[in-house]
Parts: structure tokens; C-alpha cells; sequence
């Protein structure tokens, strides 16, 4: 294999490993979703606590793979992480915050002299759960529409939008993109309180608002692939490096990868699967049905966007400004050798199932968190 051919499959190689940390972190966001219900599905104190014990049992694992995601995408597309981050700075600084307000939330809510009051905190977490997957779908919609920024002769960003990545939310396709990953957090987080909280009370009311909130994620994913299917992409040339818009591109991406094809519908029909049986067939184990589907379908949606000679971070402004995985990696050398860690990762995701199953061993109760220790409970 020449060193040409293994450097493209390097930047495949870690364009992949990227897109499985991104379906990670969203099918993690299941904690932001289930914090938007701390307020509205908590009847008394006793069941918001066991609302946030049992999000606060996992709020870790998705701050860790959002900071580890960043990490990845650094290491491996400099240009992408410099581009991004130093040119819509005020969309990374609003994610920031509200998962900087959430960390504080968990750490504090129980806490003896706690001047500011639960209730704050729990507006606190009430605003990562809704900024933090809405923020970060529309800048990920940004992937398949554009942003408005062009790189100079040396790769200096230059931002066009005073709003620094906020003027992504006058797109529709972006903002149905951002409501559909909130919704779709806000699902798993009902299922995942389904799965780990033992209340009957709790889960009658938590069931009726897994109905609402499926009916309105499913309008919203069919809108997005109604539109991903008819939408020009940007493609470019393998040749020439040139980019241009091609029509039917997503859909072409689709069919030229087979492979790609049927993780999307195999990760489509978990979700159905899970939300199926979790309304119909009174199962608390869909979490694992549609959270597993979840993973694919966003795992499908990265290749897509990002294999196949696509622009995966285009510039409308300046469409040879746009960034590929082959424009925008780090050397051969730094992924190769990069390469070389990444054998660990399946020993570190081994870890972390362990930690998973060993942390929810037991399901919450109301006699567990009104009988714990506050320095055990959040």
C-alpha cells in the first residue's frame, strides 16, 4: 500500500472514529433530554429528586464524550476544529455555558446552606437540557447547509456573520435539525427514566409523555430526510480538489454506500422498534432498542456527510473555502501514529459498560432517595 493510498484511508479511519464518538454523544444526551422534564414531570420534591438521581447517575458520560469528541476532532482535522471553534465562537461559548451551569446544578442541588435554593438549580439543568442538544444539532445541521465563513491563502479563518455561527438558526433545515436532536433527547431521557426509575406513578405519566414527544421527533426526522433526500450537497472533485453543488448529493452518498445505506435502516427501524414497544407493549427496556438505533442512525448520517468526495464542513460563502477530510486532517505522520492509541479504545469502552451496568445495578426508588445520605444524592 502506498503512503498516498494509506493516508487517505488514515483520514477515513479517523473521519469514522470521530462520527462514533459524535453518535455516542448524542444518544448520551439523553440526560440533557430528561432534564427538560425535571420541572413538568416531577409532581413533588420526592420525584424530582428521583428524576435527577437518576440522570445525575450518567451526567458525566456525556460531558466526557462531548470533551473527548472535541479532543478527537482536534487531533485528527486541525483545520476543522480551528475553523469551527475560532470562527462560531458564540454558538461553542452558549454550549459551553449551559454545560458549565449543569456541572454546578449536579454539584450543588443537595448541597447543606445552599443559598440559591434547589429550584435554581433545577432551572439550571432545565437550560442545559434544552440549549445543549438544540445548540449542538443546528451546528451540526451546519455539516449539510453551510456556514458563512472562507479560509485566506494561509487558512485564516475569516468569519463573515457578525453573530459567529448564531446566523445559523436563520436557516429552517438547521433549526428543524436542532428541534429534532432535542426531541430526540427528550425521548430517550423519558425512556431511560422508564428504564432505571421504579414508581408506577412516576411511569404512567412519564409513558403519556413519551406519546407527545414521539409524535413531534417523528415529524421533525421525516422533514429532515424529506429534505436530505432532495437537497443539492456539496461535493468535490477527487482530482482537482474543486467543490461544487451537486444535486441529490446526500441521496447519491446513500446509494453509492450500501453499507451506509443499511446502517441508516437498520438504526431507523431500532428506533421505531424501541419507541414500539416502549408505548404498545409496556417494555422498560426500549432505551436499549432506540438508544443502540440512535447510534447507527447518527453513525449513518456522519459517513454521509463526510465520505463519498463530500465537503463536510461547507462554506456557502466560498464553496473552495469548504473542508473535506482530506483538506483539512493533520499530517500522515500524527495520524499514524494516533492510529496506533486508538487501539485502546475498545478497552476504554469496555470500561465504561462496566461502569454503566455497576452504577445501575439498583433501580431509583422513593425509599432510596429520601432515605440516602444527602452527600449521596443530588
Amino acid at each position: 500500500m502506498t503512503a498516498a493510498v494509506s493516508y487517505l484511508f488514515l483520514q477515513h479511519y479517523w473521519w469514522l472514529l470521530g462520527s462514533v464518538l459524535a453518535s455516542l454523544l448524542v444518544f448520551l444526551m439523553f440526560v440533557q433530554g430528561g432534564q427538560t422534564f425535571i420541572l413538568g414531570l416531577g409532581r413533588n420534591d420526592t420525584e424530582k429528586t428521583m428524576i435527577v438521581n437518576a440522570l445525575g447517575r450518567k451526567w458525566e458520560f456525556t460531558f466526557t464524550t462531548l470533551v473527548t469528541f472535541g479532543g478527537a476532532m482536534f487531533a485528527s482535522f486541525p483545520l476543522f476544529y480551528a475553523t469551527s471553534f475560532g470562527g462560531a465562537y458564540w454558538v461553542w461559548m452558549a454550549i459551553l455555558f449551559s454545560f458549565i451551569v449543569q456541572a454546578v446544578a449536579y454539584e450543588y442541588r443537595k448541597k447543606p446552606a445552599n443559598f440559591l435554593g434547589t429550584k435554581t438549580y433545577d432551572v439550571f439543568l432545565l437550560v442545559n437540557g434544552l440549549l445543549g442538544p438544540l445548540l449542538i444539532g443546528t451546528a451540526v445541521a451546519t455539516f449539510f447547509t453551510g456556514s458563512d465563513f472562507r479560509l485566506d491563502e494561509m487558512n485564516h479563518v475569516i468569519w463573515l456573520s457578525p453573530w459567529r455561527g448564531l446566523e445559523a438558526v436563520a436557516n429552517p433545515v438547521n433549526v428543524v435539525f436542532g428541534l429534532m436532536v432535542l426531541f430526540l433527547a427528550r425521548v430517550l431521557g423519558l425512556l431511560y427514566l422508564i428504564n432505571t426509575i421504579d414508581d408506577e406513578s412516576l411511569y404512567e405519566k412519564t409513558k403519556k409523555k413519551l406519546m407527545t414527544n414521539t409524535i413531534v421527533f417523528l415529524v421533525l426526522f421525516l422533514v429532515f430526510v424529506g429534505w436530505l433526500i432532495a437537497a443539492k450537497g456539496f461535493a468535490y472533485d477527487p482530482d482537482t480538489k474543486q467543490v461544487f453543488m451537486e444535486p441529490h448529493k446526500y441521496l447519491h452518498n446513500l446509494l453509492q454506500m450500501p453499507v451506509v445505506l443499511v446502517i441508516l435502516l437498520v438504526g431507523v427501524v431500532l428506533v421505531l422498534w424501541g419507541l414500539f414497544v416502549s408505548l404498545f407493549k409496556g417494555s422498560k427496556r426500549g432505551i436499549w432498542h432506540t438508544g443502540i438505533g440512535t447510534v447507527l442512525t447518527v453513525l449513518a448520517l456522519f459517513l454521509t456527510v463526510g465520505y463519498n468526495h463530500t465537503a463536510f464542513y461547507p462554506s456557502y460563502a466560498d464553496l473552495q473555502s469548504s473542508l473535506t477530510i482530506e483538506n483539512a486532517s493533520s499530517s500522515y505522520f500524527t495520524l499514524k501514529v494516533m492510529s496506533w492509541v486508538s487501539i485502546l479504545v475498545p478497552f476504554v469502552l469496555a470500561y465504561v459498560w462496566y461502569a454503566w451496568k455497576s452504577i445501575n445495578v439498583e433501580k431509583i426508588t422513593s425509599e432510596e432517595v429520601t432515605s440516602a445520605s444527602e452527600t449521596h444524592i443530588y
